[in-house]
């Protein structure tokens, strides 16, 4: 690793927190299809415990308004603890605040909903702090399109910077060449990354001849006379 490659994200540099993917929360949500909001997070979670890098898994009044952590989430953190919150900021929480600081990792890269609120507020407060911020716009969604391109907009202005799920998990491989990873990340791409995952797949069982996953059986055609 050179000074200008450690200038991009990587396992060892960065922390991931997950904020608010609650029922409640989704149920707001206008700006995106919620269902590929939860791919791309769980795509992402699954990604973080392969190069094991730390995550934060927050949400706010669970049990009087919001509801509990999507499942799938929970699974994929390999149900890591929860911390609670009653504030709209996570950065106005002094448990996500030590959480994060607990870490020593500078680059903070945030996920959640909603964008106008519970990403922005945090990721103004985390640059005023001295963190470089990131937040993942395709793991994170708003109450309208305009809320959450606002949000964007404000943030970007604040200095924090935008990337999507699939871009941040291709920067921690980086180099096909990392065997240890090779295998685990491109099973995520299969599942959770669409037409890049079917390309995958395309290309093992096509051009490297991989078995397939399943046996289909060959359709016969009957004569129409």
């Amino acid at each position: 690793m050179t000074a200008a490659t450690d200038k991009l994200l990587n396992p060892q540099n960065s922390v991931i927190a997950f904020i608010d993917f609650q029922p409640q929360m989704a149920f707001g949500v206008n700006s995106h299809d919620i269902q590929s909001i939860k791919n791309n997070t769980v795509g992402l979670a699954k990604a973080a415990k392969l190069y094991n890098v730390p995550t934060i898994l927050t949400t706010v009044e669970t049990e009087s308004f919001s509801g509990y952590t999507w499942p799938e989430l929970i699974d994929a953190l390999d149900g890591q603890e929860t911390i609670e919150r009653s504030s709209m900021n996570s950065w106005e929480d002094a448990g996500f605040v030590d959480a994060v600081k607990a870490t020593g990792r500078k680059k903070l890269i945030l996920t959640g909903l909603w964008s106008e609120v519970c990403i922005t507020f945090p990721a103004i407060s985390a640059l005023a702090e001295g963190y470089e911020v990131y937040f993942v716009a395709d793991a994170m969604a708003g109450t309208s399109k305009e809320a959450h391109d606002m949000a964007v907009q404000r943030m970007i202005q604040a200095g924090a910077i935008p990337l999507t799920w699939q871009q941040l998990i291709l920067e921690y491989q980086r180099d096909w060449a990392r065997q240890e990873t090779y295998d685990g990340i491109l099973e995520i791409v299969k599942d959770h990354g669409g037409g890049y995952g079917m390309g995958v797949d395309y290309a093992y069982t096509m051009v490297h001849k991989a078995p397939q996953r399943t046996k289909t059986k060959p359709q016969t055609v009957k004569s129409a006379a």
